[in-house]
């Protein structure tokens, strides 16, 4: 039983908290530590767990560190449960910037501790239902849009929304980044609220990533092409769409639908599919893969450096818009 603290006890906080209690094969709350007087007041009777008056006091407790405060203090946090031993659980963006996310990777190779980065949508239903269908993508579109809430705000799109897009793509397109242009403005905030990245991959494979938080309607969806298929995979109602191609050999099925490529090419039939996609708590999931990788002394699902390599991207498209990706208001 891995015996766990979480750091943060604000909305997110207060999730990883009460579905920690749930994990009770996986974990044993120890407690939280939380600046705010009111917020640990308010878990601390919510949840029945202690409150810690120290950040240090916990993590002495502690086998795993959950780590769910503003981006701002990931890393000093990171680095005192690394120097104490601890695994790790770290929400995303992963670091305030990359040279911190590097340090925390040169930490670990001394520590040799057990890091997740908190990349949720890589444990979304719709997408664990559609992962083994994606094999090689030539063409990635994302669609990220969110009503607008003035909570968050003073952090711009790409690291609220489009981090998240940035991190599902790289873990489809087994390649490096030949090109990376983008285009955003800012509408209601004073960081941009709206923007459209293109991402060309040194394989060839080509990426559009649109993230709006000035949208009238919520969407949060991609779609993949790749030879003899198109895959949609949508990660707020949680739906998945495949169609895919195959080569008629003989006579094609009357009742088929069938394409003629032309040029001589056997007829194609295309075969739509729309797979049961089984719910779950992708938050649970994620803490649940984590127990279980240190556990079975195995890499995490969403690794360090997986973080590491979304934050890099999406520093790279801030500095095509030249923006300053401060995370906080001066």
């Amino acid at each position: 039983m891995l015996k766990v603290g979480v750091l943060g006890a604000g909305h997110l906080g207060k999730i990883h908290l009460k579905l920690l209690k749930e994990l009770t094969d996986e974990f044993e709350l120890v407690g939280f530590y939380d600046p705010n007087a009111d917020n640990a007041q308010n878990a601390e009777k919510e949840f029945g767990v202690e409150a810690f008056s120290t950040i240090e006091g916990l993590i002495e407790k502690v086998d795993v560190v959950d780590i769910v405060t503003p981006t701002l203090s990931h890393f000093d946090c990171a680095n005192m449960a690394i120097r104490n031993g601890k695994h790790i659980f770290i929400e995303k963006p992963v670091t305030n910037t990359v040279e911190e996310a590097k340090k925390l990777i040169a930490l670990n190779h001394e520590a040799n501790v057990k890091i997740q980065v908190g990349h949720v949508e890589r444990f979304n239903p719709a997408f664990k239902t559609a992962r083994s269908s994606i094999t090689q993508p030539m063409f990635i579109e994302t669609h990220r849009l969110a009503q607008f809430n003035p909570r968050g705000t003073d952090v711009s799109v790409i690291l609220d929304l489009m981090i998240h897009d940035l991190d599902i793509v790289l873990s489809m397109v087994n390649s490096g980044i030949k090109k990376i242009s983008a285009s955003g403005v800012a509408v209601v905030s004073d960081n941009p609220d709206i923007c459209n990245a293109r991402i060309e991959f040194d394989n060839g494979c080509v990426a559009n990533l649109t993230a709006s938080r000035i949208s009238m309607k919520n969407m949060r969806k991609t779609r993949i092409f790749q030879r003899d298929a198109y895959i949609s995979v949508d990660f707020l109602d949680k739906d998945v769409e495949i169609v895919k191609l195959h080569t008629v050999e003989g006579e094609p099925d009357p009742l088929a639908v069938t394409i003629d490529p032309g040029n001589g090419k056997k007829p194609k039939e295309i075969e739509f599919n729309q797979p049961k996609v089984e719910p779950h708590n992708a938050i649970k999931e994620e803490l649940r893969s984590f127990a279980k990788a240190i556990g079975q002394n195995q890499q995490p699902e969403v690794t360090l450096e997986d973080g590491y390599k979304a934050l890099e991207v999406a520093h790279q498209i801030l500095n095509k818009l030249k923006v300053t990706p401060n995370l906080i208001e001066e």
